[in-house]
């Protein structure tokens, strides 16, 4: 996510941040970097002036080199201006409430992944508590209909499909349903085009007329660039969209939409894709964003997600059994399967303070744990509540089952005692849970 400019803003970052002293000409050279970094990320050259400017002013009025902690507050300068770039605040979907039938009409070119979007916002809604229906209403590219009443049906939400030839009687005839049938939130789906076109902007006026949408959304394809700015401006010129959402957005080695969209249209980005899979949609945070750009991590996020997928009291009995030295394979299997869950590795390094840059990355390999997994699975359930029986047969034995080598099973055995080891003494240490915790902004109560 945002790897090429975050990776230069990080090194930048390092470089001023750990200095006593601070003179001018150390703050333009790192401006003069940060204006190359914002320029090879696509960003607007309109907005990489305003945000070189400003910057500059700031630094050099006073505040920095008259600090106590020059490159600290240096840093804390640009964190504040790209925030502001990025839109400074989260903006929520402006909803009516749940005994009033709300409507978001999504809109977008052809490839931008507004139909899978349209799905994934269902799902985030449903798990928010709303009742969402989707309103199949792009009857131009073949097979769209069929693809968002797959995803529906794989993300356990409903969906209306209308038998009519006309994207404006079907949305119709889907706001009449949902009516109906108690539903409180519409997401429609509409066709797009490979580029903006008359006919296109025609029919979306003629959805937006019939269905009065709460929320215009424009879902950009982030990979796009700068390109994907002036789609929003051109729709928004036409249509006044109340927001954007930035597809594809985990691919996007660059950031020149993310750090543009905002400054450029006026309109705020409200959610990111982050991945391929129905829950990889998440809220747009400005300030966790730019956080995580200048290599700060993002706790908050991780936390959330965390939450997501540990249960409290689950947690609450996995810390007994590793206290009393029960923890078992099946334990640690299940729980790289939630961690797993929570994204990918690379992902999550990028929200731990500090981590990116110093951990190599390469070496985390997604392939290590699906094998491991095999190798557990090859296993007895005696087996896997008792890894001491595991003698020499057993493990020929695990390994032929797994499609891997003794070696794997004695290293997979290895790291499961070292860490069940070090586990069980983070429990009882509170010094040393203290330590660990206060990496992440927090102590031990």
């Amino acid at each position: 996510m945002l790897d090429r400019i975050s990776d230069k803003l990080t090194d930048i970052v390092r470089q001023v941040s750990g200095k006593a002293h601070i003179s001018e000409k150390n703050i333009q050279d790192a401006i003069s970097e940060i204006k190359l970094a914002l320029l090879e990320a696509d960003v607007s050259l309109r907005v990489v002036r305003r945000f070189v400017n400003r910057t500059t002013e700031e630094a050099l009025g006073g505040k920095v080199l008259r600090s106590v902690a020059p490159g600290q507050q240096f840093v804390k300068i640009i964190h504040g201006k790209l925030v502001q770039l990025l839109g400074d605040n989260r903006q929520d979907l402006k909803l009516k409430g749940p005994d009033t039938l709300s409507v978001i009409l999504l809109l977008g070119l052809q490839g931008s992944g507004k139909t899978t979007t349209a799905a994934k916002l269902a799902v985030y809604l449903k798990k928010a508590g709303r009742k969402p229906l989707l309103v199949a209403a792009d009857l131009v590219r073949p097979a769209a209909v069929e693809q968002l009443s797959i995803l529906a049906d794989q993300g356990g939400v409903e969906i209306y499909k209308g038998s009519e030839k006309n994207p404006v009687k079907v949305v119709t005839r889907g706001l009449q349903f949902a009516a109906k049938q108690q539903y409180d939130t519409v997401i429609i789906d509409t066709s797009g085009r490979l580029q903006i076109d008359a006919v296109m902007m025609k029919e979306i006026q003629a959805l937006k007329r019939a269905a009065g949408p709460d929320e215009l959304l424009l879902v950009a394809d982030a990979m796009t660039g700068q390109s994907a700015v002036d789609i929003a401006k051109a729709f928004d010129e036409q249509l006044e969209l109340t927001g954007v959402i930035l597809s594809k957005f985990d691919s996007d080695t660059r950031g020149g939409a993310a750090l543009s969209v905002k400054s450029i249209t006026g309109k705020p980005i409200k959610f990111i894709g982050t991945g391929e899979k129905l829950d990889e949609l998440e809220p747009f945070y400005p300030e966790r964003i730019a956080t995580r750009i200048l290599g700060m991590g993002d706790v908050v996020t991780l936390v959330e997600k965390a939450q997501e997928t540990f249960d409290v009291r689950e947690a609450e009995e996995l810390q007994e059994k590793i206290a009393k030295a029960s923890f078992t394979l099946e334990d640690y299997l299940d729980q790289f399967r939630r961690v797993r869950k929570m994204g990918s590795l690379q992902s999550l390094i990028e929200m731990i303070p500090g981590a990116r840059g110093a951990i190599d990355e390469s070496q985390l390999d997604g392939q290590e744990m699906k094998r491991e997994e095999a190798i557990i699975l090859s296993m007895t359930r005696v087996e896997r509540r008792n890894h001491r029986i595991i003698g020499s047969s057993r493990r020929k034995r695990i390994a032929r089952g797994s499609g891997t080598a003794v070696y794997d099973v004695n290293k997979l055995l290895k790291k499961f005692e070292k860490a069940r080891l070090m586990m069980k003494k983070m429990v009882k240490n509170k010094k040393a849970q203290s330590a660990f915790l206060s990496q992440f902004g927090q102590g031990t109560p």
